[in-house]
């Protein structure tokens, strides 16, 4: 790849992708773009602008985006709707963020004509795959460079070595800081690495930085109700919010019960088993809300067809086929399935805990109470239906028993 002239580096100003870029220049002798993008992660990404050009990046070469509607609405809310899930416990936290990061960074290579895209993923991770199979789904001759492919900076001491060489601002470290490997985004926050490589290893609880624990919770539980539209939520206690706002209140509400909490280990695309910790507060609320509502507005085959896919579609997600032709037709006939889920879900949180205590809509509730009764229902259910229904579902295992019963 000796021929290439311009790449656009997916950049946090970190130590990582700093090394990157000076590496970037140093190794292709070519034009580097910079793209910092705020997914609401909870740190400045200012700070990443005067690194760049302390490493010699055109100021019209910096791209600072702030993408949380975006990631919100196009990204997390159709996740959402699905109910995805990966291997029973994961909200996708991480998963959902790098197709957003990877369209954007298409974006601004077809903008300033660069030929290669870059990133900071190493070569054991799941992210390199996420972000590749991005770049190559929307520009599919686009040049990929992957340093921790490609070059000999294996460990922190000889990154910190490169850095200092090259004069590069390491003051991102500190001392005393986190131990752990982390990433952050509006939906969540991970940890990895250290301590929790041990999976016997309990997580120290001053590790966790959006959630108070369980027991330190309040011990007074506190209500919230949302509005459905589409299977959005549109409202929080009768206040209408933009689809960030949203997920930004319930993080609050969910890190102040001490709700999202997740310890597990997955099985990497790359085969590997890794051990990481996780903090989801809103997505977990937003997920016990949106089946509740779920419940009632949805057919019944059409809610267990849901299920049956979420494996599958969580699956795609967590591999890094966002952009995937069968993520796109799954995510079609999800989101057909929700111009029914209109209504309000009242949830009590306490102590970890996300309780439905009730659910409604005007518009498309499929609960009928005078089906449902355990009172005499006056005619609205015949009792007598279910003798032949019953019959009918028992035929075959009638017919079993009569042949092997012998």
């Amino acid at each position: 790849m000796s021929d290439i002239k311009k790449v656009v580096l997916a950049y946090s100003g970190g130590l990582d992708t700093s090394v990157i870029l000076k590496w970037l220049q140093d190794t292709y002798q070519c034009e580097v773009v910079t793209f910092t993008a705020d997914i609401g992660q909870g740190e400045e990404v200012e700070p990443a602008r005067k690194k760049a050009v302390a490493l010699g990046i055109k100021p019209e070469n910096i791209f600072i985006d702030d993408l949380r509607e975006e990631f919100v609405r196009d990204f997390v809310f159709p996740m959402f709707r699905a109910n995805a899930i990966y291997e029973g416990e994961y909200l996708l936290g991480t998963s959902i963020a790098r197709p957003l990061i990877a369209k954007r960074q298409i974006e601004i290579a077809n903008q300033t004509g660069a030929d290669a895209v870059s990133h900071g993923a190493t070569g054991k991770g799941n992210d390199q795959v996420r972000f590749e199979l991005g770049y190559y789904a929307l520009k599919p001759d686009v040049k990929v460079i992957a340093p921790w492919r490609e070059w000999d900076l294996l460990s922190r001491e000889k990154l910190l070595a490169y850095a200092e060489k090259n004069g590069i601002d390491i003051t991102k470290k500190k001392s005393g800081g986190s131990p752990y490997s982390m990433d952050a985004n509006l939906l969540h926050i991970s940890y990895e690495g250290t301590v929790l490589e041990n999976p016997a290893a309990e997580p120290e609880e001053d590790m966790w930085l959006w959630t108070v624990s369980p027991e330190n919770a309040p011990d007074q539980a506190e209500y919230v109700e949302f509005e459905y539209k589409n299977g959005d939520i549109a409202a929080i206690n009768g206040v209408q919010m933009s689809p960030a706002q949203v997920l930004t209140e319930l993080n609050r509400l969910g890190g102040k019960h001490g709700i999202g909490r997740l310890d597990i280990v997955e099985n990497r695309y790359v085969g590997m088993k890794s051990r990481g910790c996780y903090e989801t507060p809103g997505g977990t609320i937003m997920m016990k809300a949106h089946r509740a509502i779920e419940s009632i507005t949805l057919d019944r085959e059409v809610a267990h067809l849901k299920d049956e896919l979420i494996a599958k579609y969580a699956s795609l997600i967590y591999n890094g086929y966002w952009w995937s032709p069968e993520r796109k037709m799954m995510q079609s006939m999800i989101d057909a399935s929700q111009a029914t889920v209109n209504g309000w879900v009242r949830l009590k949180l306490y102590k970890g805990n996300v309780i439905v205590v009730g659910r409604d809509s005007k518009t498309d509730s499929l609960f009928d109470p005078n089906i449902a009764t355990f009172d005499e229902d006056f005619g609205a259910y015949n009792h007598a239906d279910a003798a032949g229904f019953i019959r009918l579902n028992s035929l075959r295992m009638r017919i079993a028993a009569k042949l092997y019963n012998k």
